[in-house]
């Protein structure tokens, strides 16, 4: 509602300089008012609307001029030379904002290219899985952050990574990036979880490695937690293994279960910490189940009073949803319950299970 109000202010401070010029005494000047509505146009309207505001502005002095029989005031004139600068000055002001925006534009252009080739779409179908996801950047600017998903076809059945960069900026978002590229290159190869995560902990450890020098660049200061999910084309299971992740949620037959990891590994790059290798979780996948893996954006988004998003209490009571409608459901209800102000990125991924054909 204020958006839509705001273009009008130009011309609703116009009105009130045209009243306060006929209503008040002689000394009372509206050239405040005047010029304050053309700085305003300058900022709120087009270059037309501008331009009109400045001539408005400028022909209501004149106007008052003629009203008072201050044609011959040399001090009117004065006043009337300043209003016309200050409208020219209004209009180069608009042409200037005009010219930023349209840079602007440009560059969230090539940005969104550039975050669309680190986080590419997730293929809607994969053998017998179907995939549904969200992502949701708390940078109004940007439209990834630190948070990361991907999803790939392999010998041993749909793998599935959910992740999220501790930290923020550029710096989360190129260590975003070269998770999920050593994941597409190790996912196809790894003979099983556990070697795949050791493949990821090592490129992540090079990639650590590379920048010791830069401010919040510590391999303590940028681990990630991640979640590497398996689900066979021939076994009704998902195996999963947890890196210091949020357990995904299970949904079977209306039910919704967490699925706690047994003996849970460090975030990677932080796989010095590792005793014993990665633990993988087993847990019956049947078809039309539902594994909903997401980041803890999720689960750490309050609402008015601080009080934390209950994620299993509501999708329970979406659960017998299609995985395009509750993810529907879950964005509008995190937006609504935030008030629409979210403090960290957020992302979802969803793999339902079809039955054989």
């Amino acid at each position: 509602m204020r958006g839509r109000l705001l273009p009008v202010l130009p011309a609703l401070l116009l009105v009130v300089g045209l009243l306060i010029g006929l209503l008040t005494p002689r000394d009372v000047r509206p050239d405040a008012f005047l010029a304050t509505a053309m700085v305003s146009a300058a900022a709120l309207l087009p270059l037309w609307g501008t331009v009109l505001i400045g001539v408005g502005a400028c022909a209501v002095f004149v106007g008052l001029m003629v009203d008072f029989n201050s044609l011959g005031d040399a001090i009117a004139y004065s006043e009337l030379a300043t209003l016309a600068a200050i409208a020219a000055f209004s209009v180069f002001f608009n042409r200037l904002l005009g010219r930023r925006a349209h840079q602007l534009v440009q560059v969230r252009s090539v940005a969104e290219a550039a975050q669309m080739a680190v986080l590419h779409p997730v293929p809607r179908d994969l053998g017998h899985v179907t995939l549904e996801s969200l992502y949701l950047s708390a940078a109004a600017e940007a439209r990834i952050g630190g948070d990361l998903y991907a999803a790939m076809p392999t010998p041993y059945g749909v793998r599935l990574l959910i992740g999220d960069v501790r930290g923020k900026g550029l710096l989360a978002i190129y260590t975003a990036a070269t998770l999920l590229s050593a994941f597409r290159e190790a996912a196809h190869d790894a003979p099983d979880l556990p070697y795949l995560a050791c493949r990821l902990e090592t490129s992540m450890r090079r990639h650590a490695a590379q920048y010791p020098g830069l401010p919040g660049s510590e391999i303590a200061e940028r681990f990630i937690t991640a979640l590497l999910a398996e689900i066979p084309d021939d076994e009704p299971v998902v195996r999963t293994v947890t890196c210091g992740h949020p357990p995904p949620l299970l949904l079977h037959h209306g039910e919704v279960r967490e699925l706690q990891a047994a003996a849970p590994s460090p975030p990677l790059n932080l796989g010095m910490l590792v005793n014993g290798g990665y633990h993988v979780d087993l847990a019956p996948f049947q078809p039309a189940d539902q594994l909903l893996l997401y980041t803890d954006g999720v689960t750490e988004t309050r609402d008015r009073s601080g009080t934390f998003y209950p994620l299993t209490e509501r999708v329970r009571s979406w659960s017998g949803e299609a995985p395009h409608q509750l993810l529907d459901h879950l964005h509008r209800d995190l937006i609504a319950y935030s008030g629409g102000e979210l403090d960290d990125d957020i992302a979802v991924l969803i793999a339902w299970r079809r039955s054989s054909r």
